[in-house]
């Protein structure tokens, strides 16, 4: 398609993708898997596992999308010959879908902890605290108005392109996403104890090392890389010819376990200050942090409440990141398919996701008629998304791009057509046809219990 939208500049192609990279992933869930695994060690697995799995399994997907210059989609049907494997870029279309509509949820959780700190909602017992999150998620509108407000700040976005929209946007949040880490990291440093805080994160334990670390570390840089999802694919689509795939990789790569770094030192100092746990698990951001917000900064109550407000400010940013690349996903594919104005193809998307996003937030409610086999509706798009959907689409793909697809159109790609020396071509081409595959075999086994 010689028509095709390009990212303008080679900044913009990074500040994008890697904003599809960084989000809740990094900010949220990276510490608290930290928090349980043992800190340093599981840091320095992760940091092996994005190198190693992460990054291959990330070219792979430049390589389908910048080759097809196409939608997800059809991408994976123009590589595949009419064969079944063109089912893998409908399977991504369809995750990235899903993701979209449950992630705006949680996106509108982080604006509504925005209000609630500057109205000062968030100063009180760690029981109020926790009461707090309890029935602000549980009430029908609340959560439902701010998902929206995402999604419409989100399509906003979209509907403006990829160089005017997308690009530009990308430029003006991930900047300023990592001058508000910065902020927030040097005042938990610099909190009274917070050493113990930085030691946990630095000093690597290998005794803690054991099976669970390792495939946790893996299934943790899967999930936060955002592979499989369509987003790598649909992004790499509107590469030039000239960008360089590895170097954009590894470069995103390391912002990804650089901002998830940060983001251990953001919490953990502040929570060994005040004595909290380092595992407090998926609830640490919106339950635990508020409390040791408030206990570590309490003699200086200004220093809390701005600490607070930027934090909450930033999970929005790296949350509407994230969103912006799930839902181009989608919006490419119906503007595509449909034969429709890619402000049409963003509409769909964005309506649809708003119904999507209200049924899986009032499943969290006391409504039994959105609870299915003990699960909320939010919880079986949150596990068959995460547990089922993106393991099987990278498995699929590593073998797609490893075995299917010709040697030669993948060296061409990965050479930019012989431009490039390609000195790790064989290496990256070991670790998708046999590394990645076993290691995604062996999260998707580990998060059933097999292993």
């Amino acid at each position: 398609m010689s028509d095709r939208a390009n990212f303008g500049s080679k900044l913009g192609v990074i500040l994008a993708t890697a904003g599809s990279a960084v989000g809740l992933g990094n900010v949220w869930r990276f510490p608290y898997m930290a928090g349980q695994n043992g800190g340093a060690a599981f840091i320095l697995v992760y940091i092996g596992c994005v190198m190693f799995l992460g990054i291959p399994c990330m070219i792979s997907e430049f390589i389908i999308g910048r080759h097809a210059q196409a939608n997800t989609a059809r991408a994976y049907q123009k590589l595949s010959n009419g064969t079944a494997w063109m089912l893998v870029g409908f399977l991504g279309v369809l995750t990235g879908f899903l993701i979209t509509g449950y992630y705006a949820v949680v996106s509108g959780w982080c604006l509504q902890y925005i209000f609630a700190s500057v109205v000062g909602q968030l100063n009180g017992d760690p029981e109020y605290i926790k009461g707090y999150f309890q029935t602000f998620s549980q009430d029908p509108v609340k959560p439902v108005l701010w998902a929206i407000v995402m999604l419409l700040t989100t399509h906003y976005v979209i509907s403006h392109g990829v160089e005017k929209g997308i690009e530009r946007a990308s430029k003006l949040l991930m900047p300023t996403l990592f001058i508000l880490l910065l902020v927030i990291v040097a005042a938990s440093c610099m909190l009274p104890g917070a050493g113990k805080g930085i030691e946990f994160l630095l000093k690597p334990d290998f005794m803690k090392v054991d099976k669970d670390v390792f495939l946790g570390a893996l299934g943790q840089s899967f999930y936060s890389m955002s592979i499989a999802m369509g987003c790598l694919c649909t992004y790499a689509s509107y590469f030039s010819r000239h960008t360089n795939l590895t170097s954009s990789a590894v470069q995103i790569g390391l912002i990804d376990c650089l901002v998830a770094i940060l983001a251990g030192l953001m919490i953990f100092p502040a929570a060994f200050s005040v004595g909290v746990d380092a595992d407090s698990g998926p609830s640490l951001i919106f339950i635990t942090l508020p409390n040791v917000f408030n206990q570590a900064f309490s003699s200086i109550s200004a220093v809390g409440y701005v600490i607070s407000l930027l934090f909450y400010g930033l999970l929005s940013l790296a949350a509407l990141t994230s969103l912006i690349s799930l839902h181009e996903v989608s919006t490419a594919f119906f503007s595509e398919e449909l034969h429709i104005s890619r402000k049409y193809g963003a509409w769909i998307v964005t309506v649809s996701c708003i119904v999507i996003g209200a049924f899986c937030s009032w499943s969290l409610g006391q409504s039994d008629s959105l609870q299915f086999f003990g699960k909320t509706l939010f919880d079986w798009f949150d596990f068959i998304t995460g547990q089922i959907m993106l393991p099987a689409g990278g498995f699929l793909t590593c073998l797609f791009v490893g075995w299917y697809i010709p040697k030669k159109l993948v060296r061409d790609q990965y050479t930019n057509w012989g431009t490039l020396r390609g000195n790790f071509f064989q290496v990256y081409l070991f670790c998708v046809r046999f590394v990645c595959p076993i290691c995604i075999l062996l999260i998707f086994l580990h998060q059933f219990g097999v292993l």
